[in-house]
C-alpha cells in the first residue's frame, strides 16, 4: 500500500508541475532577459545548448523578487521572456518539499510514532534550501 495523505494530495501535483515545467523549459524555453537590458540569454537545448551548458535562466532583474504568475503577464511570450518558468519551478518545488515534510509528520502521526521523528528525515529540505 502507498500512503498519500492530505499533504500528499498537495505534494504530488506541485512536484509533478515543477518537474514537468523544468523538463519542458530545459528543452524548449526561449531566451530570457536576465539583467533587464534587453539582451536575452538562452539556456534551453533548442537554442544551442547541450546537457552540460543548458540551464533554466532565472527571472529578470527588472522584476526583482516579485511574484510573477502567468496571469499577470500581458502574454505568454512576455512571461517566458521575463523568466516566468524559473519562478514557477522554484515556488512549486519549495511548496512540494514543505508538503513532503508534512507528509512525513502525517505518516508518523498515523502510525503512532513521536511527531518530531519527521524532523530527523528532512534532508530533502536541507538540500533544497
Amino acid at each position: 500500500r502507498l500512503y498519500i495523505g492530505w499533504f500528499g494530495v498537495l505534494m504530488i501535483p506541485t512536484l509533478l508541475t515543477a518537474t514537468s515545467v523544468f523538463i519542458i523549459a530545459f528543452v524548449a524555453a526561449p531566451p530570457v532577459d536576465i539583467d533587464g537590458i534587453r539582451e536575452p540569454v538562452a539556456g534551453s537545448l533548442l537554442y544551442g545548448n547541450n546537457i552540460i551548458s543548458g540551464a533554466i535562466i532565472p527571472s529578470s532583474a527588472a522584476i526583482g523578487i516579485h511574484f510573477y504568475p502567468i496571469w499577470e503577464a500581458a502574454s505568454l511570450d512576455e512571461w517566458l521572456y521575463n523568466g516566468g518558468p524559473y519562478e514557477l519551478i522554484v515556488l512549486h518545488f519549495i511548496l512540494g518539499v514543505c508538503c513532503y515534510i508534512g507528509r512525513e509528520w502525517e505518516l508518523s502521526y498515523r502510525l503512532g510514532m513521536r511527531p518530531w521523528i519527521s524532523v530527523a528525515f528532512t534532508a530533502p529540505v536541507a538540500a533544497a534550501a
